[in-house]
């Protein structure tokens, strides 16, 4: 097993050489990972693991692949996209133009539902989506909308089950057992690497969705987040956050009000 004092190493090597700060994530997750990727690639010692992470940029990119978490369906938490449908871009239709982040954006699973949300709405032609992740990989699979056929049917499910009328194969063609998305909707989109830890606020937005990213975070980490976040999101904004993430406990709780019983806040204050 990756000792602690191992994984202290590995995170400064990180940062040190490639500027990938990882020193407010939380350790336990973390040690999971780098063991993970230790053992999956069998070295022989953590000497050669670590010069490996030093020198080769090929493999550096494998390791940030694996210590970040790209684990992201489409309408993923249907409840939560029906609020997202009833109780917010309602909200969002007399606006001039709409601005929404997604911080933490994985493959784009994600920003391809709220695309297609706004798209019913008829809201997505004056929208756009800035679309964030640590990782380049996994941005690049973003830009490109294809997505495995075989995952079509849960994310057509879980499209009904959000309120959605349409049938959703409209919204992709499928071919050699992937699907790619309309590119009217990527239009609207624009992917950037950003980096929660160490980036700043980048514009104005009506609407944050950072789901399921804060639980890899120390409260540290977690309360500075916020803070940006905060500084990103308008007058009457929205955030939205994972099921197992709270507003409850940060300082900021007094300016935001819980919509429903989902996690989604609107600024208030």
């Amino acid at each position: 097993m990756i000792e602690d004092a191992e994984v202290e190493l590995i995170l400064s090597d990180l940062f040190d050489i490639h500027g990938y700060d990882f020193t407010n994530y939380a350790r336990a997750s973390l040690k999971r990972r780098i063991h993970r990727l230790f053992t999956l690639d069998k070295f022989p010692s953590f000497a050669e693991f670590r010069y490996r992470i030093k020198s080769d940029t090929g493999y550096l990119k494998q390791v940030i692949e694996g210590l970040t978490v790209t684990v992201t369906e489409m309408f993923r938490d249907p409840l939560f996209y029906k609020a997202l449908r009833t109780e917010v871009v309602p909200s969002l239709a007399a606006k001039p133009f709409i601005r929404i982040w997604h911080a933490g954006c994985s493959t784009g699973e994600e920003v391809f539902s709220m695309a297609i949300l706004l798209r019913e709405a008829n809201l997505l032609h004056k929208s756009l989506l800035y679309a964030t992740d640590l990782n380049p990989e996994v941005l690049e699979k973003a830009r490109k909308g294809i997505f495995p056929l075989a995952q079509m049917k849960l994310y057509s499910e879980n499209y009904i089950e959000a309120g959605g009328k349409q049938d959703f194969s409209s919204y992709y063609t499928a071919q050699y057992g992937q699907v790619k998305f309309d590119e009217k909707l990527a239009e609207r989109m624009i992917f950037s690497t950003h980096n929660l830890v160490s980036d700043r606020s980048f514009n104005e937005f009506d609407l944050v969705l950072c789901r399921n990213v804060l639980i890899y975070f120390d409260k540290y980490l977690q309360e500075r987040t916020l803070h940006l976040f905060d500084e990103s999101i308008g007058k009457l904004g929205y955030l939205a956050l994972g099921s197992k993430e709270t507003l409850n406990f940060s300082a900021l709780k007094p300016k935001y009000k819980q919509l429903s019983k989902e996690k989604i806040w609107r600024k208030i204050g």
